[in-house]
């Protein structure tokens, strides 16, 4: 459970850092306006036109008498712009990576050199780390449908539905923002989905402390644009734990006066090469 609170505090720390250099808060905040606008045009298109989806998907129900008619699809027109929405929190951080992609690297360089080390690069030209990012949230978004389908499904189930199933359909959308969010940094490194997905199950209470929060944040409108820029510098932070060089206990170095409780690297401690496979 510690992990769950060193995530929350790695969220916490981003926003810290940003609030301490302005610049890269305001340079941070550009590509969030963007999807901003983009998202918020979908939604209110889904709100003015979910009932009519509702009634052309139940065409069966035409001849039910009232209240049974009404009841069935107000019910599922909630459900479908609660979907809607499940996925406009998921994906909004996709879509707003990959728009400030050049935005984001940058901003996670000047985190890594100024939290200590050297800041990686991956060496590839822009359109290269593009095309990745695309590849990898495109996969990932196939998983996270795949989720939504099911936690939806379930959603019709009495008692389980109101209540079980939207504290795991959070589970799901704060495990895959922190994997979206780390992948500016682990990206950078080298590393490719496989091996950050393999890092992250290894932490999963690390990546639901930070990612979980994050996504209730994101439902409040507006929020998820300002904190965009801190939730990258956290993730970074993030990133540096995760790829940080096991405890050998020879004490050389001075990397264990860095170490937090939980075996991991602390903010100011210097990232360590990754090598695929390790976790």
């Amino acid at each position: 459970m510690r992990d769950l609170g060193a995530g929350f505090g790695y969220l916490v720390a981003g926003q810290r850092w940003v609030g301490r250099h302005g610049r890269w808060f305001g340079f941070g905040l550009l590509p969030g306006l963007i999807t901003l606008v983009l998202y918020a045009a979908a939604l209110v298109a889904l709100g003015y036109g979910a009932d009519d989806l509702v009634a052309w998907a139940t065409p069966f129900a035409d001849d039910w008498s009232s209240p049974w008619l009404g009841l069935l699809r107000n019910t599922l027109t909630v459900l479908v712009f609660a979907f809607g929405l499940f996925l406009a929190v998921i994906t909004f951080t996709a879509v707003t990576l990959l728009v400030g992609q050049p935005f984001y690297e940058s901003l996670s360089e000047e985190v890594d050199r100024t939290e200590g080390g050297d800041a990686p690069e991956s060496g590839l030209p822009l359109w290269r780390d593009l095309w990745i990012s695309a590849v990898d949230s495109v996969r990932i978004l196939v998983r996270v449908g795949l989720y939504s389908l099911l936690l939806f499904a379930f959603g019709f189930v009495p008692v389980i539905g109101q209540t079980v199933v939207p504290v795991i359909g959070f589970c799901v959308t704060g495990y895959f923002l922190s994997e979206e969010l780390t992948s500016v940094a682990l990206q950078r490194r080298g590393m490719v989905l496989k091996d950050r997905l393999v890092l992250l199950r290894g932490r999963r209470m690390l990546a639901l402390g930070f990612g979980v929060p994050l996504g209730l944040a994101f439902l409040v409108p507006f929020v998820a644009v300002f904190l965009m820029p801190g939730a990258v510098a956290g993730a970074t932070l993030l990133a540096r734990d995760l790829v940080a060089p096991e405890d050998d206990g020879d004490g050389e170095g001075g990397a264990d006066e860095e170490r937090n409780e939980d075996g991991g690297a602390g903010p100011g401690a210097a990232p360590a090469p990754y090598t695929p496979g390790r976790g």
